[in-house]
């Protein structure tokens, strides 16, 4: 089993396409691609830890086929996107604002928002987060999980630690 990470899918989110500059001609295509890639990155036996803003305008009926496709079983942990109808669907396996994980030998603070700071940042806990759309720099330890920063798809942490080794080291001022 594999644990993944992902946010801000915004499945039927129509606004989401120009917002986020997301490279796909309609509503349908943007869900299937999205849907597809997840699939493709994700087994049946994984684990998918999703921090927000899962689906925007599609019904009930619709979200809950949505999240029955695709693979892995699922943790919410909401967003200011998620509604009632999110809430409701009975494909997750655990609904939470917050969460501690501890994976791989690392901890880490789950939440929609990025921190300024978190628990045992100084202990080398890390900060995964949604929200930002791959817009907001980093503080170290902590990275955007969202699909616009990740090729629309959900990422291991090997992968996030690995992008973050590629990355840089900011000058010191």
């Amino acid at each position: 089993m594999t644990t993944f990470f992902t946010a801000d899918t915004h499945f039927g989110h129509a606004g989401a396409r120009a917002l986020y500059r997301r490279p796909f001609a309609s509503v349908p295509e943007m869900d299937m691609a999205m849907a597809e890639r997840w699939n493709e990155a994700v087994s049946p036996d994984d684990e998918v830890w999703h921090l927000g803003d899962f689906a925007i305008g599609p019904k009930p009926e619709a979200l809950a086929a949505l999240l029955g496709r695709l693979h892995g079983r699922k943790h919410l942990v909401t967003g200011n996107n998620d509604g009632p109808s999110t809430l409701a669907l009975t494909g997750w396996a655990s609904i939470q604002p917050y969460a501690e994980l501890s994976l791989e030998g690392h901890n880490l603070v789950l939440c929609h928002y990025a921190f300024r700071t978190w628990r045992n940042m100084s202990r080398g806990w890390l900060n995964l987060h949604g929200h930002s759309h791959g817009r907001l720099k980093p503080l170290p330890r902590q990275a955007d999980v969202g699909v616009d920063a990740w090729d629309f798809r959900p990422v291991t942490l090997a992968g996030i630690l690995e992008a973050a080794q590629r990355k840089p080291a900011r000058p010191k001022s």
